[in-house]
């Protein structure tokens, strides 16, 4: 067999640690870790994390140029403004079927998740929606429109500039 003569361990290799005093570290390293890790936690408990959302009441001025029964869409928001001789109406962009944001197209508008189609008055031409799309209070306020999201007004009411 191997009868070499060994050589004695050189000082700068590490001592062997033993089995349990590993497990101790490591035990303690782990707790020291989960405690740090719930101090920063705690620590951002005071400060809020709500995100602010916009009003759901908001001013927009219709442009002049909007030809008639033709959808408006106002930056940053779930609602198609229209116009006619009649008056101003605010129509809901959110599906009535899963809530998803339906897209204007020639003809009304068409929800991108599940294929419902709606005229550009709300009404449901295909489904699975199972209702029309909702219509918004309207009211003027000098050359401005405001428009209400949290209320709801029988689909066909229209407010006169």
């Amino acid at each position: 067999m191997n009868d070499a003569p060994q050589s004695p361990p050189s000082r700068l290799d590490p001592e062997a640690i033993p089995r349990r005093d590993f497990l101790g570290r490591s035990a303690l390293w782990s707790t020291a870790a989960t405690l740090a890790f719930a101090a920063i936690g705690m620590a951002r408990l005071p400060r809020a994390a709500v995100v602010s959302s916009p009003s759901r009441k908001f001013r927009v001025r219709i442009p002049e140029t909007l030809p008639d029964g033709e959808p408006f869409l106002p930056s940053g928001r779930s609602v198609a403004l229209f116009r006619d001789s009649q008056g101003v109406w605010a129509v809901s962009l959110v599906c009535t079927h899963l809530g998803c944001i339906v897209k204007a197209q020639q003809r009304g508008f068409e929800c991108p998740c599940h294929g419902s189609r709606f005229t550009s008055s709300g009404v449901v031409e295909k489904g699975p929606a199972p209702a029309p799309l909702v219509w918004h209070k309207v009211t003027f306020e000098g050359d401005e429109c405001i428009v209400d999201e949290d209320a709801r007004v029988p689909a066909g009411t229209k407010v006169r500039a």
